[in-house]
């Protein structure tokens, strides 16, 4: 049988097929996360786009939609993408071709993950339609900001966001050591809010 885990910085050895909370540290997610290009690398400047920076953005604008949701929904949104780092982020073109296999390994992974940091292993349903507002909102913005799409063609595919919310905000670049640092901070900070 093939290997299914893999070592990671921490020494953790993460199996993906059964993966337990125990093998899961943020410090390794946060790690992977900034070193994981968003659009498969497809962005313009100097420094990718991580799948950990676009989380950071998640996060808060999924507060500003619910700005009394508590900080575990929000550690929820913060950690939306975070089976990404040990699976990398697929383009959902490339999700729809793999089918139902790639869903399945990213909910089991999820489970361990917020099992790990105190969370309900599975999301209540309107918490993730409000995680998944805040994602479609921040991929606009990513299109028209970085991936080159104009905003009609940004339009069409994600649905035009309430620009009111994202106003103020901007698609940073920058280097994953710092994605990474102010991923734990935030990760921290929510964790110690619980």
């Amino acid at each position: 049988m093939a290997r299914a885990w893999q070592r990671m910085l921490s020494g953790r050895r993460l199996d993906l097929l059964d993966p337990t909370p125990v093998d899961i540290e943020i410090e390794d997610i946060a790690h992977g996360l900034a070193f994981v290009a968003r659009w498969n690398g497809q962005t313009k400047g100097d420094f990718a786009y991580s799948v950990a920076e676009h989380s950071l953005l998640v996060e808060e604008i999924f507060g500003r939609l619910n700005p009394k949701a508590p900080a575990k929904w929000r550690l929820v949104a913060l950690l939306h993408d975070a089976p990404e780092y040990v699976i990398g982020d697929m383009i959902s073109p490339v999700k729809s071709a793999v089918g139902p296999s790639y869903e399945e390994l990213d909910k089991r992974l999820t489970a361990a993950i917020h099992i790990r940091f105190g969370l309900p292993a599975a999301t209540p349903v309107q918490i993730k339609r409000q995680i998944k507002k805040a994602d479609t909102f921040s991929a606009w913005m990513e299109a028209t900001s970085i991936a080159g799409f104009t905003e009609s063609e940004a339009n069409k595919i994600f649905g035009k966001p309430d620009l009111s919310v994202i106003r103020d905000l901007n698609i940073r670049l920058r280097p994953p050591v710092e994605v990474r640092n102010d991923y734990t901070a935030r990760h921290n900070e929510l964790l110690g809010q619980i």
